[in-house]
């Protein structure tokens, strides 16, 4: 499902930021499918630490903190993935004054961490078996 949802990113954004444009078709497609990856990324990160007995988050950050505080996650990929979280509540509260250069760099740059998350879960995953 996430790689659907960045395969939707990366099919809508446009080459050049100066074309990512807040009352686009595009832009919205790329801000929602963005925030749908993110959503499940956070989802997955929240229930492996459930999984794992590391506690209850108390917000989506948290779970990764917990994540990384076990020394299950690298601490670089954490602190972005915290961010990630920012990025999804700020969507979600905040629609129509999102800073459009923000989110393209979003866009750009999320995927690959996002990517990095799935891998993470899926060793985390396989070492429990």
């Amino acid at each position: 499902m996430v790689i659907r949802h960045l395969a939707r990113v990366a099919d809508r954004l446009p080459a050049d930021s100066s074309a990512f444009l807040a009352t686009s078709d595009a832009t919205d497609a790329v801000i929602l499918h963005l925030w749908q990856a993110t959503q499940v990324v956070i989802d997955l990160a929240l229930a492996t630490c459930s999984h794992l007995n590391l506690g209850a988050p108390t917000d989506y950050a948290d779970g990764f903190r917990r994540l990384e505080t076990a020394g299950l996650i690298p601490a670089d990929l954490a602190s972005r993935w915290v961010r990630a979280a920012g990025f999804r509540n700020m969507v979600a509260d905040a629609y129509s004054n999102l800073d459009m250069a923000r989110v393209y760099h979003a866009a750009q740059n999320g995927p690959v961490d996002l990517k990095a998350f799935l891998v993470c879960v899926r060793d985390l995953l396989q070492q429990q078996t």
